[in-house]
Parts: structure tokens; sequence; C-alpha cells
């Protein structure tokens, strides 16, 4: 809970300091957060409990929440409800089922019809400029989009620049982070410090910058006064003479939402100089870069909006002649190329671009630099969650198997040592384990009398067997008992805890007399785990792995006679870097082939 509220109020200080950050990442953590909470149960420190929430306490409704939740925090980010869902399903969620959709369906639902009632409350300003423009945030509807097939190859262009930009952006962004990594592993102190330097070089460009862009004369035709009077609008004045505005200052003084606006705006072809235009496009890009991964709460879709809005406005400055497009829609355009190029998305990125712009005529062109940015991009590297997933050490999972992954065994891929328990277990055999080893899942074998030789009974979790050791439900014979053995235990007992908030096998105390006692774990063992031959192909397994959600996955023999389980699969054993350690060999075998076929990748890299 302290977090949430220091991620509330560290977005609203970031976006509101003028640092060129984004609100859509911290809403998606803000919502996941608020989603992960009420997946726990609420939070019994700051008396947020309620009994029905307890339904929801099982991994899956509350990976099922967090889904949900991240969809929300797009959909409250840009007033774009279908939007959300699409992201969530193509970014978010590592599978999908038809119940999740209509469920983050109607979350984004509720989104919109708070947002809608909120505007309505504030229409008058008395919000500030809150709700101003309704629920389409950057509205061109009132554009007439007329373009024909000699448009196309401008378009075509636009995206082929905007997916090499994206993954340079990707790339410098990458090595930025591993540097601020190194920066703030080092205490708060540095933190802050790394903080305020990035906050004042900002300042410094922001007023510094417009000195070097010349006063041009007010439009005749301007739809608002010029010199705009007031905090946002197209025209800074920026100690220009009277009837004069600084172009360079008209979107460094306005806020992202407002720069925005400024260049997707219609009949405004002849307001921005090149030059103004080309210097934005360039401290856009780096100041988006240098101003992530600061202790501040940071996001990147507006920033990446911004600076593709820059970088197509510019291209349209000098394609202007040969083409039919205004230089408003070329920054739509830019905008959707530059976000391509990065983030990878195609189908979610759409709507919500159209969902901004209220211009369903902007579709195909949309449709268009999207999958021609994406196919650009992905030849050099990934996509900037992946990157960012990767630098913070998180086992992410990638949607399909690797090649090399064919030609492994899940038996290839095991490693131990292995350790397992009886279905009647010693406490100190039991303590022992859980003290020694960080494995949060373990085997059970039964043995005779239960069976005529040791078989796989199932699998029991960490905080289960902490549970029976924190209740000391022990016998004192390894013989089982015809009692209820939940009779001692709650369902809430073993539900789950929140993340951190488990109890510790250090903070449980036992006796020399109780760790000489037992414990029946055959009616608080999940008798039917998921398992696979060790014989099955590693490609296989993934797509089982990540396709059911699982966290555990257990390995039995080809032939019997053995053991009756090889060992365990988690997340980490489907990693390249666990496999290039046991079979260096044979993965490094794919990146020759890759080279082979793609020899560019030689010169490039």
């Amino acid at each position: 809970m302290v977090h949430l509220n220091m991620q509330i109020v560290g977005s609203i200080s970031a976006v509101s300091s003028s640092l060129h950050v984004g609100k859509a990442g911290p809403m998606v953590h803000t919502s996941a957060c608020i989603a992960a909470l009420m997946g726990q149960g609420g939070s019994k420190k700051y008396l947020l409990t309620w009994k029905w929430l307890r339904f929801f306490k099982n991994d899956r409704d509350r990976r099922d929440l967090v889904t949900c939740g991240s969809a929300a925090g797009i959909a409250a980010a840009f007033r774009a409800p279908v939007g959300g869902v699409l992201f969530a399903l193509e970014e978010m969620a590592s599978w999908w089922r038809s119940a999740l959709l209509w469920r983050a369906f109607f979350t984004t639902a509720i989104v919109a019809i708070v947002l809608r009632a909120l505007i309505d409350v504030c229409w008058r300003g008395q919000c500030g400029l809150f709700g101003t423009g309704g629920l389409i945030m950057y509205d061109v509807t009132s554009v007439d989009v007329a373009y024909h097939l000699r448009d196309v190859p401008s378009v075509i262009i636009l995206g082929v620049i905007g997916g090499i930009l994206g993954s340079v952006y990707n790339f410098i962004l990458h090595k930025v982070l591993r540097i601020y990594n190194l920066i703030n592993e080092k205490g708060t102190a540095y933190k802050i410090l790394l903080a305020c330097s990035i906050s004042i070089f900002t300042s410094c460009l922001l007023f510094g910058l417009p000195w070097l862009a010349p006063c041009l004369p007010c439009p005749l035709d301007a739809t608002e006064p010029c010199p705009t009077i007031g905090r946002s609008g197209n025209y800074k004045k920026f100690q220009c003479p009277p009837g004069q505005y600084n172009d360079l200052a008209s979107l460094f003084f306005n806020t992202n939402d407002d720069a925005i606006k400024n260049l997707f705006s219609k009949d405004t072809d002849s307001e921005f100089h090149h030059t103004s235009m080309l210097i934005f496009f360039v401290t856009c890009f780096f100041l988006s870069i240098f101003s992530y991964g600061i202790v501040a709460p940071a996001g990147l879709f507006v920033p990446v909006i911004l600076t593709g809005a820059s970088y197509g406005r510019f291209v349209g400055m000098l394609v202007s002649s040969g083409s039919n497009l205004n230089h408003g829609l070329y920054a739509v355009l830019g905008s959707a190329s530059l976000l391509g190029g990065s983030m990878r998305m195609t189908v979610s990125l759409c709507v919500i671009i159209l969902e901004l712009t209220n211009n369903l005529l902007l579709l195909p062109l949309i449709m268009l630099v999207l999958l021609v940015s994406k196919t650009v991009a992905d030849a050099f590297n990934g996509n900037i969650y992946d990157i960012i997933m990767k630098l913070k050490g998180f086992p992410y999972l990638e949607a399909h198997a690797e090649p090399y992954m064919r030609q492994l065994m899940v038996g290839d891929v095991v490693t131990g040592p292995l350790q397992v328990f009886h279905g009647i277990e010693k406490v100190g055999t039991i303590v022992h384990v859980l003290r020694t080893t960080g494995h949060n899942g373990f085997p059970v074998i039964a043995e005779p009398p239960l069976s005529e030789s040791p078989v796989l009974f199932g699998l029991i979790l960490r905080a289960h067997l902490i549970t029976l050791l924190k209740t000391k439900a022990f016998l004192h014979a390894p013989e089982p008992i015809d009692v209820d053995a939940f009779k001692y235990f709650s369902a809430n007992d073993f539900a789950k805890k929140g993340l951190g908030q488990d109890d510790k096998i250090q903070d449980i105390e036992l006796t020399e007399e109780e760790m000489e006692m037992f414990i029946d774990l055959h009616p608080f063992t999940n008798a039917s785990p998921y398992t696979v031959v060790e014989t099955m192909s590693l490609a296989k397994a993934l797509i089982l792995f990540r396709e059911v959600g699982l966290r555990h996955l257990l390995v039995i023999p080809k032939i019997s006679g053995r053991l009756p389980v090889v060992g365990i699969l988690t997340r980490h054993d489907f990693m390249p870097e666990h496999i290039l350690g046991l079979h260096p060999f044979l993965v490094r075998s794919r990146w020759k082939r890759l080279r082979f076929r793609f020899p560019l990748w030689n010169k490039i890299f």
C-alpha cells in the first residue's frame, strides 16, 4: 500500500515537473498493484479486507486480475478502452482465455464510464485542464484525409525509418539502463542525485534551446490568439517582439499532451520551421531515453508518441511537395512508426492511435506503417519491454520456442540435486531441507505399505510445508492415523499470501522433541501435478508450461525401476542462459546458422 501511494504521488510529480516521461507506465503499474492487492484479499495492515475477496486468493484469479488491471491502466491513461483490452491481450497476458476477454472488456468499460462522468463534472474548467476535449485526447476528425497511391511510398519510407529509429532507441536505452542500474545499486543518495541531475539537465535544455529558434510572424488565419495567452497553445512569445512567436518554445513550454496536439493539428504546415522541428526531435529522442530508469515513476508511451510526431512532421516537411497529406497527418503516422519500431505491437497500437485521434480514415495508413516499422525493427533487436524485463532479471518466457529447443529433451536440462519427501516425513528433515534450499516445490514419494514400489504421489509447496510446521500438527510415530487432518486447518491457512508476506522458515521455532516427530504429507499434497516424460521435446514442454501457466513441471523417467521422479522444471530451466551453460555448442550452432543466413548481421553486430 505504501508503494502504491508513492507510485501515484511520484507519477504526478514527475509528469508535472516537465521531465520527459509518460503517465501510461505508472498508471498501468498502479492499476496492476490495486488488482494484486484485491487478489491477495486486501491489506490487513491498513484494514482493507473483505471476506468476499478471499474468493480470489489463488494464482489464476490473481493473474487475471492483474491482467485486467493493466488494461484499465491503459484505458485510463489514453481514454482508450478497446485499446486497453488489446494491449493486455498482446503484451501483458502470458496466456489468454475467453473468460478473461470479457472480464478485461468489462473493466475497461467501467473505466470509460467513470472517466466520462468525471469529465462531465469538470466540463466548466473546475478541474484545470482535465477533461478538455472529452474522451478523445488528440482529435483530428476535422482533418480531411485524401490520399492516393503516390502517397504510399512516402508512408512506407516513414515506416522503414521509424523501424530503424525504434531499434536504435531500444539499443541506446538498453545501454543507458545498464549504467543506471550500476548507479542505483550504490544507494538511495545516488538514486536521488541521478534524478536531480536529469531534472536539472532537462530544465536547462527546455529553457536554453528556444534561444536557437528564430521568431516567426503570427499567421493571419490563426484560430487562437497569437502570441498565446495562458498555459497552453500553439504560439509562445518567448523573447519575441509583439506579433511574433517562437515555434520551438511553443513545443517545449507546453505539456506533452499539448505539444502532441500542436503537432497533430491541421492547417499548421507553415507554423513550424525545419530547424526547430529537427532540434525538437533530437532533444525528445534522447531526453526520453535518459529520463527513463531514474528513481521517479516513468512511462514510455507518451514520450515515444511525442518523439515520433516530431519525426513524422519533419519528414512531412521534406516530402510535402509531392504528397497530399498535411504535416499533421505525417505526425500521426510518425508516432505510429516509432511506437511500432520500439514496442513491436501492432493491433493494440493501431486501435489506441485510432481512439486517440478519432479518425477511422487513417486506419489503412496506420496499419501499413505499423507493419513496416515492426518488420524492419525485428531484424535488429527485441521490443523494449522484453529488454527491460531481461535487465531486471525476470525469467520471462517467449511465446515461441527457440529452434535449438527442438533438438533437446527435457532430461537434458534437468539439474540436481533433487529434494524429495516421503509421504510421512520427519519434522527435522523438512526443516533442514527448507533451510538449506530455496526450492518452492517438492515431490512427495509414496512407499510401501501404500504401494508395492515407490511411486510419485504428488507435489507439495514450500508455503504449505511452512504452514504445517507453524501449526505443529505432528505425529509421534511414522504411521498414518485415521483422523481428519483438516480439522486443525482452515482454507485460509493454505491460501496464497501476498508477495513478500509469506511466513519464513527462520521464524518458526521448534524444540528438539518436536524435531524428532513426523508429519503426514498425504492429505496436503497435490496428487495430480502436471508431469512430462524425460524424453519429451523441450520445445513441447515449454509450450505446455507457458500455455497452462505452470510454476512447476515434474519430470518422470522413461524406464521404470528408477526413482519415480527425475526432476522439476521451473521458468529458470527454460532460460537461454541456463541451457547455454549446459549445452554451449548446441546453442551456439544456432547463431552460426543465423549468421550464415543473414550475413548482414556480422557487419552490423
